[in-house]
């Protein structure tokens, strides 16, 4: 069992498209959760049975689908690429439009659920609808406050009486006929979709779109992650700079150790280095305006081909130990 939940972890944390997978099943669970435990009641008067009804079947859908586009990463990923400015970098409305399709699928799934689960279940149904049927189908009364009260079963009214199960299971049938006709929609539209789309679809562009939008996520992400670590290394050097500068130079003149290779020089270099050269804030301000405004090309071949040092181990003969040409 622990190695599964495990698997199951690691598949969800591989990439952001598994972690909006897993967000969306859980927003879905949670519907369902939430559902089970909320104690509906039903006002039983006529004037407010079916907007009290209809508001419990559709206000948590909608609350649920924004949710869902909220905590989404599509969202972001999409929304940055479609407002940025062009710069050096064209946009590629597929890519934005397959982004957007992502989302909304992935935010649907929770109003879905919930919307089927109270279908299937009934009861809001009964509540919104038990006004919509004709008394005379069970009884010979046709009074409209008496139907207004069929979803209250602990109502005075229907002691001893069947009326109220008839006109219930009546109209739950109905609940749950139209709410298996909506799961076997989206199951068959699903299917004939993915049937279908490779017949009309140019799988070369296709496989491109999702290569590029893979590549923006992949791409914030990294460049978030280089700016956090520059942003370690800026602030470390600024709080050791500041130390430094509250203290009294002091002169001491020690023997240099014979293991430590790397003179204090070296080490700075090698700090600056990952700094790549930014040590003000106007100038990590311009960098971060120019990567919003102008966006580098997609070309590495400058840093792909560039020029590397190659170390080549002679003995005292001239002669090759080792090479790494």
């Amino acid at each position: 069992m622990y190695k599964r939940l495990k698997l199951v972890l690691q598949y969800f944390q591989s990439n952001s498209e598994s972690i909006s997978n897993g967000i969306c099943i859980i927003l879905a669970l949670v519907s369902v959760k939430l559902y089970t435990s909320f104690d509906f009641n039903c006002p039983c008067i006529p004037q407010y049975n079916k907007l009290y009804s209809l508001g419990v079947m559709i206000v948590p859908p909608i609350i649920l689908f924004f949710l869902g586009v909220l905590v989404n990463r599509h969202t972001g990923v999409m929304m940055d690429e479609w407002m940025r400015p062009i710069g050096n970098r064209s946009k590629n409305p597929a890519v934005v439009k397959y982004l957007f399709s992502a989302m909304i699928q992935r935010a649907l799934l929770a109003p879905m659920v919930w919307i089927l689960v109270t279908l299937l279940d009934g009861k809001i149904f009964i509540c919104a609808f038990s006004l919509s049927v004709d008394p005379a189908l069970f009884s010979g009364l046709d009074v409209v406050k008496i139907m207004a009260k069929v979803p209250c079963k602990e109502d005075v009214i229907f002691t001893n009486s069947s009326f109220r199960k008839a006109v219930s299971r009546y109209v739950r049938c109905y609940s749950q006929a139209v709410g298996w006709s909506i799961l076997l929609f989206l199951i068959v539209l699903g299917a004939l979709g993915r049937l279908i789309k490779p017949c009309f679809d140019d799988h070369a562009t296709s496989l491109q779109t999702r290569y590029w939008s893979n590549y923006l996520d992949v791409e914030q992400k990294l460049f978030d992650e280089t700016c956090v670590l520059h942003a370690r290394d800026f602030a470390r050097k600024c709080v050791v700079q500041f130390f430094e500068d509250m203290r009294e130079d002091t002169i001491l003149r020690l023997p240099h150790p014979p293991f430590i290779t790397k003179s204090r020089e070296e080490l700075e270099d090698e700090e600056e280095e990952r700094l790549y050269g930014i040590t003000k804030q106007e100038q990590v301000n311009q960098l971060l305006n120019k990567w919003y405004y102008s966006k580098p090309n997609l070309d590495v071949t400058r840093i792909a081909h560039r020029p590397r040092t190659c170390v080549t181990w002679e003995d005292r003969e001239g002669k090759t130990l080792y090479s790494d040409v």
